[in-house]
Formats: structure tokens, sequence, C-alpha cells
């Protein structure tokens, strides 16, 4: 049966013939129950799906940011809190039309999305518009707020991949394989130069996901990923490598090496906001330290951006190991509800862009809290629905509207006995 077929929930001839041969459902019991809660629906909406579970934990997550915040910045908690209904409008938003509708929309998407990372990138554009931080031009100035394009990138480049593998375009195949990466490296390359490394970071294992639901040659999986511990570890131990590398890269690169080497030199200067980071994140213990205590110990230690990229630091200073238990356990109740909703979907632009937007949520939270414990080096990366950002959170919550959409639309299982021959 065609998409459009599925859409409109036209039933061909044959189930209808069938539907006079469907078994009585028995409603008390578990297989009845199933039945019924994947049949209730409103106007073609299935309300019961694992999306919500989704919905959920975004909400938590989110609510354990506020508090985080208002442990040091009460201001900033309260500009995240503003900013959590618009989130909400943004995932209903993208939640309404059928996930399928977007696929039209990709091509205009794309152009807007590569010619608002240009923009940013343009010498000539007045910084009262594109403004300028620390040395990144990665946000557009709106007045009431500013606007990150990378973060649109990483919604729009989801719709693209999943828009693309739907017509499978041969991945088995090297040449088939190559091309999504060739494709992945225009928002990645601009992305780059901004500079915005953590952002760009988030692409390639997403992209590898991806191509494994796809149905792509695991050992062509497997090549592209030896080859990116190969280049991990050239950019960690071969200095030619690092040369290559902007001074506040390797600067980074130093001093995650000198920690993994124990060589205390670098606490003081270029390790020094991981340093803080791991100080603050022992010193939570168990159960935490409670918030007048983490307020003080983290302005007495100095932690920078304690509201956005160390927020999980805040979270296990206060709440201490517990509390960062917690957050982990709220991103995986996240990813199963994400991977569920993927794999109950009956078509496969759905099962991909629900599996893919799950996985690139999961891999920044990864990143993050990596960085923050001291296994990965710092590289500007926020917390999706905790860090303090109205951009970041808006488009988290745009992920997880489209996955929403995606179990609200799920069309119904073909049973056995509506097989006809």
């Amino acid at each position: 049966m065609s998409d459009d077929t599925e859409e409109k929930g036209i039933r061909t001839s044959s189930t209808l013939v069938a539907d006079s041969n469907r078994p009585a459902r028995e409603p008390f019991t578990a297989r009845g129950l199933h039945e019924h809660a994947r049949e209730l629906h409103i106007g073609g909406i299935r309300w019961v799906n694992f999306g919500w579970i989704c919905v959920v934990a975004a909400f938590l997550l989110n609510v354990i940011g506020i508090a985080a915040i208002a442990t040091t910045e009460p201001g900033f908690a309260q500009k995240q809190a503003l900013f959590l209904p618009v989130g909400i409008l943004a995932a209903i938003i993208v939640a309404v039309p059928d996930y399928r509708r977007f696929r039209r929309w990709v091509p205009l998407l794309c152009l807007i999305t590569i010619g608002l990372l240009v923009f940013v990138l343009i010498p000539m554009v007045p910084e009262v518009i594109v403004r300028p931080r620390k040395g990144a031009r990665r946000w557009i100035n709106f007045g009431i707020t500013d606007f990150q394009p990378s973060e649109l990138a990483k919604v729009v480049w989801m719709l693209a991949m999943a828009s693309w593998f739907r017509l499978r375009w041969n991945i088995r195949s090297i040449r088939g394989f190559v091309l999504p990466f060739l494709i992945t490296a225009i928002p990645v390359v601009l992305i780059l130069l901004e500079p915005d490394l953590g952002t760009a970071l988030l692409f390639i294992p997403t992209l590898l996901a991806l191509l494994i639901v796809a149905g792509a040659k695991l050992w062509h999986v497997g090549l592209v990923i030896l080859v990116g511990v190969i280049a991990i570890g050239s950019v960690l131990f071969v200095p030619q490598v690092q040369d290559q590398l902007k001074p506040h890269q390797q600067d980074r690169v130093k001093a995650l090496v000198a920690q993994i080497e124990g060589d205390d030199r670098y606490r003081r200067n270029i390790g020094y906001q991981g340093y803080k980071a791991m100080t603050l994140v022992g010193a939570g213990g168990l159960t935490g330290v409670g918030r007048d205590q983490a307020e003080t110990l983290i302005r007495f230690n100095h932690l920078p951006e304690e509201h956005n990229d160390m927020i999980f630091a805040v979270i296990t200073c206060r709440w201490g190991l517990l509390g960062g238990l917690a957050t982990w356990g709220l991103f995986g109740i996240l990813a199963v509800g994400g991977y569920l909703t993927s794999a109950s979907a009956r078509d496969v632009f759905g099962r991909l862009l629900a599996s893919g937007l799950v996985t690139m949520l999961l891999v920044q939270m990864v990143i993050n809290t990596g960085m923050t414990v001291g296994i990965l080096p710092i590289t500007g990366m926020t917390l999706p629905f905790v860090s303090a950002g109205g951009s970041s959170l808006v488009t988290a919550w745009m992920t997880v509207g489209l996955v929403l959409n995606v179990g609200l639309r799920r069309p119904r299982r073909m049973e056995r006995w509506e097989v006809t021959s």
C-alpha cells in the first residue's frame, strides 16, 4: 500500500472482505486491551503511543534544568521558564500536520537553512544583527532573543536524511554509502566555520545510526567508525595533527591529554574549566549539598558557563550522584520512547525520522556530560532541555514534537487474518 493510500486511510476491497472474517475482540484480555489501545483514535490520530514518553521525559528534564540554572543565575532561570511554553508550542506546531507532509517542504527548508548558515559568516553583516561571541559568529539578533541557525540545521538535516534514505538510493553500495556523507558535509563545514565544533560533532554519529536503520552494510559503518577512532587518536596524540586545529581547540585537546596522563600543570590555564567542573561533580557526593551550599561552591570555584555548557556539574553538585543518575535516566526514558516509536512506525520515513532525532539528542547528552566528567574535551556543547538557551530549547522541543508526530499517526498493524490470498 502506498504512502498516499495510508495517509488517506483508503482500504482495499480485499481488506473489506477480510474484515467480515475478523475474529471478535476479547475486551478483557491483554490482547483485547492492546487492540483497543491501538485503535483508540479521533480523526485518524492515535492518542495512545510511545511518543508521549518522550514528552514527559523532556518536560521533567526542563524542570531540572530551570532549577539547576536558578542555583546561581535566577535571571537566566526565569528566561528559560518563559521559553518553556514557547518550546512546547513549537512541538505542538510540528506535531499537528502529518509528518509525511514535511517531505515536500524539505528542499525549501534546506535552502533557507543553508542561507542562514552562510548569512552569519558574511563579514559585512553588522554586529548588531550577527553578534560575535568569543570570536564565534553563530547568533542572529532578533531583539528580544538571539536565534542560532545551526540549531535549526539539525532538525532540517534530519528531515532531509530521512527523506533521502526513504528512497534507499542503493546505500548498500560504496557509492550510495558515501553520498550521504558528502551531503552532510555541507552543513557541517558551514557550522565549523562559525566556529561551532560541538554542534558539528553531532552529525556524523547520528548519520551512522541512520545508515544502520536504513539497512547499510555493517562493515561499511564499521570502517567509518575505525577511521573516526584513528582520526581522534591522531588529534589527541600526534602533534602534527594538533597543529591543524585552532589555538583554543589545541588547548582543550592538550588539557584532556594532560588530565589523562595525570599532569596537573594545565589546571590553572587551559584545563581550568574542566578541572573546576570535575571538582564540583565530586563535591556533590551521593545526595548533593543543597542549593545554598552549591551556589557558594560554584561561585567560589568560578566555574565558567555554569548555566550553559557546564550545567551537569551544577546538577551533580546540588543533587549529587543521584541527581546525575536521574538526569541520565530521564534521557534513557526519552530514548526508549523514541526508539519504540521508531520501531512501531509502519513507513520508512517515520522510522528513520524518529530514530535519528532521538539519536541526535542522545549523542548531544553523551558529549556534554562526557566533557563535564572529564572523559571528553570541552567543545561548547549544551545539554538538551537542561542548559540555558532559547534556540537550543525550542529546537529540542521541536525534535520531541516530530517524534510524537510519528507516534500519533502510526498506521495500524496488518493482522494475519487481514491478509487474503
